[in-house]
């Protein structure tokens, strides 16, 4: 047995961490929590971590491709208008209810972690009130329901921005950051072979636009419209255009007969796209925010007006506030962005300026600063 030996609470040896994680529903929940499962991995190699999502969302097929087993909760969220789905709440929550204190009775785990989403709920609350110490991480700026709920009977609550204590205690506040895909923010050296592979010019400004893996309608709507004005300036774009945009935007470049618009569906060589890119235009999700930060590039944010709460708005704002960032609203769009892209791009002292205050709000460990946490709850 090692040094460990002369500890009598078995809890206490922690070679072998047994831990739930808990939420999902959208990428920003689910990437956290597996970055997280994995830096209990790679600290401790016999951890037993368990995933538990809600049924038909995307974590129930995510978080097994990333090898994690998953169980899943018969659980969904309250919608904002009156359906059949919001009377049917209160029996799936006491379900999901009984079923979670089931499985942390089955599973005995060291800890819950959870990350926000509907099955969260359910579960951390079952953690809890068996006496299992429990986490939360809080991506956005502003929680989530679940998390706001959550934040009083957990022991840690994990934040990515500062000023979160008037959603929750703050003796149990840690600011941690948001753990990020590290292979897509490191772009040292990076530059040549990013603009060789999406064929642009070194010799002309750069604008990165992505709306999200499914594009965004506003963003898509005001690149397309401003297409002559990029051709009239000599600006390259590279532009996500989402599944559903993609001939629309094919069409429109060709109708342009201009090389400096390069259309994708989807990037996956995000490394690649951010190196190449002077400017960023975005959405505001939390995840895209904590990249911006760390690849510490100009950025435009577009919030998405629908999400819950409007919490890209308040995302987006941390930054603002900091003259790291530019907002432009949703349904401006199609008339100003062109206009403060081509204001960045004529203002290299502005543009130098918002990537020294973006960097300054970057976190880089968040993975290790949330292990952490959990290693102080596991005594």
């Amino acid at each position: 047995m090692s040094d460990t030996t002369d500890i009598k609470n078995s809890k206490m040896i922690i070679s072998k961490p047994r831990v739930i994680v808990s939420g999902g529903g959208t990428g920003g929940h689910i990437f956290p929590a597996v970055a997280i499962a994995n830096a209990i991995k790679n600290k401790y190699a016999d951890a037993e971590i368990l995933f538990v999502g809600a049924k038909g969302k995307m974590e129930m097929e995510k978080v097994p491709k990333a090898g994690y087993p998953i169980k899943g909760l018969w659980i969904s969220g309250l919608q904002r208008k009156l359906t059949l789905s919001n009377l049917m709440f209160p029996i799936k929550l006491i379900v999901s209810l009984i079923r979670s204190i089931g499985i942390v009775k089955s599973f005995k785990p060291d800890i819950a972690i959870g990350v926000g989403g509907y099955a969260g709920g359910p579960l951390l609350k079952a953690a809890t009130m068996l006496g299992v110490p429990a986490l939360i991480h809080e991506s956005n700026s502003f929680p989530g329901i679940t998390n706001k709920l959550l934040g009083k009977s957990v022991n840690t609550v994990c934040v990515a921005f500062a000023g979160m204590e008037k959603y929750f205690p703050k003796s149990k506040l840690v600011i941690t950051g948001n753990p990020v895909r590290q292979e897509i923010v490191k772009l040292a050296g990076k530059r040549e072979q990013a603009l060789a592979h999406f064929k642009l010019d070194n010799s002309r400004p750069v604008v990165l636009v992505v709306g999200g893996s499914l594009g965004a309608r506003s963003i898509n709507h005001a690149i397309h419209g401003s297409l002559e004005s990029f051709k009239e300036h000599n600006y390259q774009v590279l532009w996500q255009t989402g599944k559903l945009y993609k001939s629309e935007s094919e069409q429109a470049i060709k109708e342009l007969v201009y090389d400096g618009v390069k259309a994708n569906e989807f990037i996956y060589e995000m490394d690649l796209a951010y190196a190449a890119a002077d400017v960023v235009v975005s959405r505001a999700g939390a995840m895209s925010v904590s990249e911006l930060s760390l690849v510490a590039k100009p950025a435009i944010l577009v919030p998405l007006p629908s999400a819950a709460e409007d919490h890209q708005t308040k995302n987006a704002m941390t930054l603002v506030l900091k003259d790291a960032a530019v907002l432009v609203k949703d349904q401006d769009a199609k008339e100003n962005l062109f206009q403060e892209v081509n204001s960045l791009l004529t203002d290299p002292s502005r543009m130098e300026k918002m990537v020294v205050n973006i960097n300054k709000l970057a976190i880089s460990d968040a993975d290790q600063l949330i292990l952490k946490e959990v290693e102080t709850l596991l005594g």
